[in-house]
């Protein structure tokens, strides 16, 4: 048996998650990044007797368009899935529906299903700190339940999990970060960028049709010159106040 770790984390939440998991899971693991853009992912074929733990985010309640392309261009043959769904504290809507759709589709076998919480990607305020050390405590409880259950035999085929079909409608955001003067051009962010956003030759241009405010460049930037509209970011935050408060729990699905 074969553990992949296989995630798209532009900002790292997501894989802090899923590294909580994977390690109680299974203390050796590949990690796969679904973020780069050079990687052939159709290179990636599995086999009935690998598990491959998958952890996406959820952006405005769907799977990020380029992570469900390339989790669509591997090979599952077989191959078990445990279906990671990581939000920022408002809802993860029909994230888990889509990404079940996607995988199944590229043959693998759902088995079980975790929504995990972590700071929210844009508005660092909601969900601050998490996963947390009680986090971390239920994600390695969720893991080795999910493992016990594999083992045994009893999380094979027919996971139901939460989500419509059609999916909900996602636009996308209109927080775009630019560079600020502080941006010496030294080309990292459009390395690191998952869509080609940012030119190579001129970082300081976006391409806001391609842009898809994951906020990688903001947290990748050594410079920390990279920022969105302060005037949005207030206005997205009084917006989400009331949906994104509270204290939301991680959720496992077997």
């Amino acid at each position: 048996m074969s553990v992949y770790e296989i995630t798209f984390s532009p900002t790292g939440g997501t894989k802090k998650a899923a590294d909580i998991f994977t390690r109680s899971f299974c203390p050796e693991s590949t990690y796969i990044d679904l973020i780069s853009q050079k990687t052939d992912y159709t290179t990636y074929v599995f086999g009935p007797e690998d598990i491959c733990i998958v952890s996406v985010p959820s952006y405005g309640g769907r799977v990020p368009d380029i992570a469900a392309k390339r989790l669509g261009q591997m090979k599952g043959n077989g191959a078990k899935a445990v279906l990671i769904t990581v939000y920022g504290n408002r809802d993860y809507d029909d994230t888990f529906a889509e990404l079940q759709d996607v995988l199944e589709e590229a043959g693998f076998v759902c088995a079980a299903g975790v929504a995990a919480i972590a700071e929210h990607s844009i508005m660092r305020q909601f969900a601050a700190g998490r996963p947390n050390e009680q986090d971390e405590k239920e994600l390695a409880e969720f893991a080795l339940r999910i493992r016990s259950a594999i083992e045994s035999g009893n999380a094979v085929g027919a996971l139901k999990l939460p989500g419509n079909r059609p999916y909900r409608e996602y636009g996308g955001v209109p927080m775009k970060p630019q560079a600020g003067k502080d941006c010496v051009r030294c080309g990292y962010c459009a390395k690191e960028c998952p869509v080609g956003a940012i030119s190579a030759e001129d970082p300081s241009e976006t391409d806001n049709k391609k842009c898809i405010s994951c906020m990688r460049c903001i947290a990748v930037c050594p410079q920390k010159a990279r920022n969105v509209s302060k005037a949005l970011l207030i206005a997205g935050s009084m917006k989400l106040k009331k949906e994104c408060g509270g204290y939301k729990e991680n959720e496992l699905f077997l």
